[in-house]
């Protein structure tokens, strides 16, 4: 068997590579999959992926033996699966929301994993691909219960606590402008800055993304005095974010995300995942490499979802595992269950 088809596929039995040998001549003389672009380059000759994230528990924070983890955390090691075969070669560096996209920009980072907003400026003017959305999200207004706010339109002339660098910025003074009402901004570039600012009562609102919300609330010195109104100001779809330039780099990070959500569709978790080797389905045979012929066209190790179900779970369980309803944070899944729950999750056919 040529060394260079066992190297593609090194965790494929060779007989098994021998038996797909048709198949791969056949791809071979098709469409070839797209070659590596500067940051994938990058990323296979230092055999790590450096990624950038924020500092907020549940989805990025290290535990206390210092060790990362968090809903992106899982989301970095399954891209880290998929490109580079194992979990771990990730790195995970802390950055401020002003700091981050030019940190990407400028190639210190090859992902951003930091709940970053998908819109058309970044994807256009900053020149940033972005693969699926992981978490849909939206602006929320956190206000003390004294003060009697039932909904956004009760705050004119409220003093709001706003983080720089964000797109919470630009929301919230269309949402004043919108409705009429006049705000007093108060920014802030330290995110451990806010809750003391808010407590010390220098702002009667603190507005961010409602999942930050969620987090911010349990951190306060008594929570219950504290309610998150229930409207959402703005639509976040958080992404991984990529610069321009590499196609292959961002496709890994595509079907890696989507990998995770396809186990859930197709009821595979990291507990039972073995059990379906033995299917006769078509669709779970190419999903999970026991039919060889998914990797062998994508030049991928047929193997990667596997791997990263085993390793990981399924969309579900890394949700649940990090911010669901059994956790501190204690979200619901809303509009990040799957399209076939009446949420916004799907993922394309692996075929």
């Amino acid at each position: 068997m040529p060394a260079s088809l066992q190297s593609l596929w090194p965790n494929v039995r060779p007989q098994g590579v021998l038996a797909a040998a048709a198949v791969f001549l056949a791809a071979a003389l098709g469409a070839a999959p797209a070659h590596a672009g500067p940051t994938l380059e990058a990323i296979e000759k230092r055999g790590l992926i450096k990624a950038g994230v924020g500092s907020q528990p549940g989805f990025f924070a290290p535990d206390s033996s210092g060790r990362w983890q968090g809903f992106w955390i899982d989301i970095g090691r399954a891209i880290a699966i998929t490109t580079l075969g194992d979990p771990e070669k990730i790195q995970f560096v802390s950055s401020s929301p002003q700091q981050r996209l030019p940190a990407l920009k400028s190639g210190e980072f090859d992902i951003l994993l930091s709940g970053v907003t998908q819109t058309i400026t970044r994807a256009t003017q900053h020149g940033f691909h972005f693969g699926p959305v992981a978490f849909y999200d939206g602006q929320g207004l956190l206000v003390p219960k004294k003060l009697g706010v039932a909904a956004p339109k009760d705050l004119d002339g409220a003093t709001v606590c706003i983080q720089t660098g964000t797109t919470g910025e630009q929301n919230i003074a269309d949402f004043f402008r919108k409705s009429g009402a006049t705000f007093k901004p108060v920014t802030i570039e330290d995110t451990s800055e806010f809750l003391k600012a808010f407590e010390a009562g220098r702002c009667d609102v603190l507005t961010q993304d409602g999942s930050d919300l969620g987090i911010k609330r349990t951190q306060l010195r008594q929570p219950d005095d504290y309610v998150i109104l229930p409207e959402r100001i703005s639509k976040e779809p958080l992404a991984p974010a990529v610069r321009y330039g590499d196609d292959r780099w961002l496709e890994l990070v595509n079907w890696s995300v989507y990998a995770l959500i396809q186990a859930e569709e197709l009821g595979i978790t990291s507990q039972n995942v073995d059990t379906f080797l033995d299917s006769s389905d078509p669709e779970i045979r190419r999903f999970l490499g026991v039919d060889l012929s998914l990797g062998l066209s994508t030049g991928l190790d047929p193997k990667f979802a596997y791997k990263i179900v085993k390793t990981l779970g399924n969309y579900g369980e890394v949700f649940d595992r990090n911010v669901g309803p059994t956790t501190r944070i204690g979200f619901q899944r809303g509009l990040n269950r799957l399209w076939t729950a009446g949420g916004l999750l799907y993922a394309p056919p692996f075929r």
